[in-house]
């Protein structure tokens, strides 16, 4: 007896979770997440610049590169100085980003995975430091 009440029970329990989870559909499917990182300090911010400058070495980037693999992706990168480094990287579809640097010794990394995300970065003043990570679906 006690085990047909079992089984009824887990039937039941399961067939509400099945219920439940048909019913609940997402209001929207898209969306995006996007952190973005800046140094608190200037050790930190020397730190930072020293790890963009290796990563463009690394990756034979220039002062500015754009880097885009997928369909229907914009990207710009305007500087004013000397010394800036700028780059973004875009794998996916959709994406939209700006970089405009006015200044000296500046230093930013946007990158943009998924579909469909936006970034729009102004770095104005001298030792600018910072990065954008972006993720769509």
């Amino acid at each position: 007896m006690t085990r047909n009440v079992f089984k009824i029970l887990t039937v039941t329990l399961l067939a509400g979770s099945l219920g439940q989870a048909a019913l609940s559909v997402p209001a929207y499917a898209g969306g995006r997440i996007s952190f973005n990182l800046a140094p608190a300090n200037a050790e930190d911010a020397d730190l930072f610049s020293t790890g963009l400058r290796v990563y463009s070495l690394y990756r034979d980037l220039k002062n500015a590169d754009i880097r885009q693999l997928g369909r229907g992706n914009a990207a710009g990168i305007a500087q004013n100085g000397s010394g800036n480094l700028g780059f973004i990287q875009q794998r996916g579809n959709g994406h939209s980003a700006t970089l405009r640097q006015n200044g000296n010794n500046n230093a930013y990394g946007i990158f943009q995975y998924g579909r469909n995300t936006e970034t729009d970065v102004v770095q104005d003043g001298d030792n600018g430091i910072g990065a954008t990570f972006s993720y769509g679906w």
